[in-house]
């Protein structure tokens, strides 16, 4: 259930603040190992107004921006684990103008320009999170990324389905071609 705490403005209007939470996934069987290193590979959805807002990866040009049900992981896939929800603090922000600044943040965040490294839901999250309660999400959760950033010899080292993979592919058609060819039709 979403928290929404109202205030008093000096006009008399109220002013409601709506909870931002952080849903935090394990991806791989390797974070049982590799989250003792401190690294891992966790995918992060921003929850707000009873709905969860997160970044994949497809092989098309348009929004890789999903909205799901909070904390579903069979909406996500079988390799996604439910780990934690992180309360981040309150947006101002009503319903209709967040999801006017996710519309917006999908043409940053196109499908095909998912990488593990340099563009993944974490960054989404992190971005999504600023403006929403201008808060940063917990470091922890995109190290992997970080560090993959400063030590490319680490991006060789990774599975190429993780640096870009193709999640949405099934789900997801492209256009099929107009097959119409402009003739008029008519009884010929």
């Amino acid at each position: 259930m979403q928290q929404a705490m109202s205030s008093q403005l000096p006009n008399g209007d109220l002013k409601t603040a709506t909870e931002v939470k952080l849903n935090v996934y394990d991806m791989y069987w390797t974070n049982e190992y590799t989250s003792t290193l401190g690294l891992g590979v966790f995918h992060a959805g921003v929850e707000v107004y009873g709905k969860e807002y997160a970044f994949g990866g497809h092989p098309f040009p348009f929004t890789g921006i999903f909205e799901i049900e909070p904390r579903d992981c069979d909406d996500l896939g079988e390799q996604f684990q439910f780990k934690e929800c992180i309360s981040l603090g309150t947006t101002d922000l009503p319903e209709e103008a967040v999801i006017k600044v996710v519309d917006c943040l999908g043409k940053k965040y196109p499908g095909d320009e998912y990488h593990l490294i340099r563009k993944n839901c974490n960054h989404f999250a992190q971005e999504l999170v600023q403006i929403l309660c201008r808060r940063d999400i917990p470091s922890w959760i995109n190290r992997l990324a970080t560090v993959g950033a400063r030590l490319p010899f680490m991006e060789k080292m990774l599975p190429k389905e993780w640096l870009t993979p193709l999640a949405l592919e099934t789900s997801i058609k492209e256009p099929e071609p107009n097959r119409d060819t402009g003739a008029a039709s008519g009884g010929s």
